[in-house]
């Protein structure tokens, strides 16, 4: 697949149907991230055995995209992958409209694109535990949304450093507790998209004062948080890896010291990945 051959292309079995909705769907907003591969391999080596879409909306390919029909390849029966590449960029990030940097309006289009009630969003540079999908779709039913909380990856190594538990913890939790009624990170969540629908538009909107602009998800989780009932897994299912230019990345550095002084690498070991880079 190249930039030239712009739109949509669906890896699926022949004669496979796409009509009916599928159990769960997953979208990915990508610029082609060197973790692509590993990110859609998490949502194939997943336990849940229903049917799963997966939805990759590119934005602005930073590599080449064939590595996502090179993984394909071995693309488990119950998976369908759709890719869309519009073959310009819909952030204002790359002369587009949208404000939001992480994707522009990938993540709007992509939730209403999907044949999926439910929706869980995965980035291109993390990954899911195999129970991810099968956990949250276990205690969703009768709430709009559910979360799991994540562990917090070296990024230059990838290993597992700590469960965050003060960070992306849920409503009315964390240390965004007073700033933002606490928070739930993208790769965490999964919504209802039918009792969800109206907030969608969100992903495309970044806090006014943020000059990195990749803040949508503050606006996403606070309509999520006032209008909406929840559920969580309790189960640190998602693998983030951490980004050295972050604002809060020392911050972040120094709790996981304190915490791996404390004694905590017993949990860790438990809960690492099954499978490597």
């Amino acid at each position: 697949m190249t930039r030239e051959a712009a739109g949509w292309r669906t890896f699926c079995d022949a004669g496979s149907d796409r009509q009916t909705p599928f159990d769960v769907a997953v979208v990915m907003p990508s610029i082609v991230k060197p973790g692509l591969r590993r990110a859609i391999e998490s949502v194939f080596a997943q336990s849940f055995g229903g049917t799963i879409q997966m939805l990759i909306g590119i934005d602005k390919a930073a590599g080449d995209p064939a590595v996502i029909a090179a993984t394909c390849e071995n693309r488990p029966k119950n998976c369908v992958v759709t890719v869309f590449d519009p073959g310009y960029s819909t952030s204002d990030r790359h002369g587009g409209l949208y404000p939001s940097h992480d994707g522009g309006a990938l993540r709007t289009i992509l939730s209403f694109a999907a044949n999926s009630r439910y929706i869980a969003y995965l980035d291109d540079d993390n990954w899911w535990h195999a129970d991810h999908l099968a956990s949250l779709l276990a205690v969703i039913d009768g709430f709009d949304w559910a979360f799991s909380l994540r562990w917090l990856m070296d990024p230059e190594t990838f290993e597992p450093l700590c469960i965050d538990d003060w960070e992306s913890v849920g409503p009315a939790l964390g240390v965004y507790a007073e700033k933002f009624g606490g928070f739930v990170d993208p790769n965490c969540l999964m919504i209802d998209k039918l009792a969800c629908g109206p907030l969608l538009h969100w992903w495309t909107t970044p806090l006014p004062n943020d000059s990195k602009r990749m803040s949508a998800d503050r606006y996403v989780f606070n309509a999520l948080r006032t209008s909406h009932p929840v559920a969580w897994t309790g189960r640190a299912t998602t693998f983030y890896v951490m980004d050295p230019d972050d604002v809060v990345h020392k911050a972040r550095l120094n709790r996981i010291r304190h915490k791996r002084k404390a004694g905590t690498t017993e949990e860790i070991v438990r809960w690492a990945p099954a499978t490597g880079k």
